[in-house]
């Protein structure tokens, strides 16, 4: 299934070039436009799911299989020091495009990026009370 409005559906199905560095029967990568570090890749399923919420299970571990595949191969071609998986739902969480999409980014040493978050300091009774908002 495919949105006829989607880019991300007319890119994962070669409808619009882009430089693919793998593709399957499910999935297709291309590097980013706008990369954070060199390699930046986007993992692309063919089919359209919104977010991380509409995907299949199987489609979901497909993803990650895949990407752990494609991530390996790119940290050594590349001579990555380490890499980041990132995946973004929703407009507050930085989703751009709504179409899921697993950003697959090899770092360096020396790429200047902080991808990641100022921590909090919650208290333990915070932290206890948030648990049992979401287990109970």
């Amino acid at each position: 299934m495919k949105d006829d409005n989607c880019i991300f559906c007319k890119i994962a199905n070669g409808e619009i070039p882009s430089k693919t560095i793998y593709e399957d029967d499910m999935f297709r990568a291309i590097l980013d436009l706008g990369p954070a570090a060199k390699g930046h890749a986007l993992l692309l399923p063919k089919d359209h799911y919104a977010d991380l919420f509409a995907l299949p299970d199987e489609t979901a571990a497909a993803a990650i299989v895949t990407a752990k595949k494609i991530a390996a191969g790119m940290k050594e071609k590349l001579g990555a020091d380490g890499f980041n998986l990132v995946q973004n739902n929703g407009e507050v969480a930085g989703q751009t495009v709504f179409h899921f999409h697993l950003h697959m980014i090899p770092r360096y040493q020396t790429d200047g990026q902080k991808i990641g978050w100022v921590p909090g300091k919650p208290s333990q009774e915070e932290l206890e009370e948030t648990r049992a908002q979401i287990c109970d």
